[in-house]
C-alpha cells in the first residue's frame, strides 16, 4: 500500500466495513452488506474505492515467530541531512517492515524481522552502510503484548472548540 500524505474521511458505513473485513479479511461480501444495511453491491463498490485509494489493504497477518522468523527489533536511526532519503534506502531492505520518520532523539524508526542473529546483524550493518545514516540503536523485540490495527475504525476526538463545545 502507498503511503498517503492527504486524509480520506470515512462516512459511518464505510467505517463498519473496515470493521468487519478488520474482524475477518474473507468475511463473504454478503455478510457484509447485512451488517452495513448495503446491498452485497454497494459493499464490494466501496470496498474497491478504498483498497484503490489506499485507505486499507485487506491481507493475510502472520505470526513472524510461526513462520520462521525468530527475531525481532526495532532500530532507532539517527541521520545526517534529511532522513527522508535515508529512510527510504533502509525501507527497500527485504528484511525491514517498517520505516517511518520521527522527530525527536531517533530521525527514523525502523521494525526488522530477521530469521535469526545473523541475519539481524547484516540488516543492521546494510542500515549503518546508508548514506547519511550516523548511529543506530537496536531494540530487541522480547515479547509481543498488543498488535493492533482497529485504529483504522476509531473517529478522532475532536478538540472542544471543534466539536462546539
Amino acid at each position: 500500500m502507498a503511503i498517503r500524505e492527504r486524509e480520506f474521511v470515512l462516512d459511518d458505513v464505510s467505517r463498519a466495513i473496515v470493521e468487519q473485513l478488520q474482524q475477518d479479511g474473507r468475511r463473504p461480501y454478503a455478510r457484509i452488506a447485512h451488517a452495513v444495511g448495503l446491498s452485497e453491491a454497494a459493499v464490494r463498490q466501496r470496498v474497491q474505492r478504498l483498497l484503490d485509494a489506499g485507505v486499507m489493504q485487506v491481507v493475510a497477518v502472520t505470526d513472524p515467530l510461526q513462520v520462521g522468523f525468530s527475531r525481532q527489533a526495532m532500530v532507532t536511526v539517527r541521520t545526517s541531512g534529511d532522513p527522508r532519503a535515508a529512510g527510504d534506502a533502509i525501507a527497500a531492505l527485504p528484511e525491514v517492515i517498517y520505516v517511518v520518520v520521527t522527530a525527536g532523539p531517533a530521525d527514523l524508526l525502523v521494525e526488522v524481522v530477521a530469521e535469526d542473529d545473523d541475519q539481524l546483524l547484516g540488516t543492521v550493518a546494510r542500515i549503518r552502510a546508508v548514506e547519511g545514516v550516523t548511529s543506530t540503536e537496536t531494540h530487541l523485540y522480547l515479547g509481543l503484548r498488543k498488535q493492533t490495527y482497529a485504529w483504522g475504525t476509531r473517529r478522532p476526538e475532536l478538540p472542544p472548540a471543534a466539536a462546539g463545545i
